[in-house]
């Protein structure tokens, strides 16, 4: 994903988005992967889930201000509906998609 182009393709899609910036080296995106597969497990295509490593995509991570991992964001038609650090119980993430807050 190096193009400004193909993260707003992405972002404009009629179900929510999900990105999750992390980074390999972090503790805490470790703890929220088996979340966020539970959370796919329980919205199954009423959701995307995308994984966005922060240090093979800076300029991304740059341009929307991720200070620290993890971060995620939910989108749905190309707008912001939620953004939330550090790791997060299952349900609170599962209502951040569905509520979009």
């Amino acid at each position: 994903m190096s193009t400004q182009s193909s993260f707003e393709e992405l972002i404009n899609s009629k179900i929510p988005v999900l990105l999750d910036f992390h980074a390999t080296w972090c503790g805490p995106c470790k703890t929220l992967a088996p979340i966020l597969e539970q959370v796919k497990q329980n919205l199954g295509d009423s959701v995307r889930i995308i994984k966005i490593d922060i240090d093979k995509n800076r300029s991304l991570a740059e341009k929307l201000n991720i200070s620290g991992v993890p971060t995620l964001m939910v989108y749905r038609d190309g707008k912001l509906l939620s953004r939330k650090s550090g790791v997060m119980p299952l349900q609170d993430i599962i209502r951040m998609v569905q509520s979009g807050a």
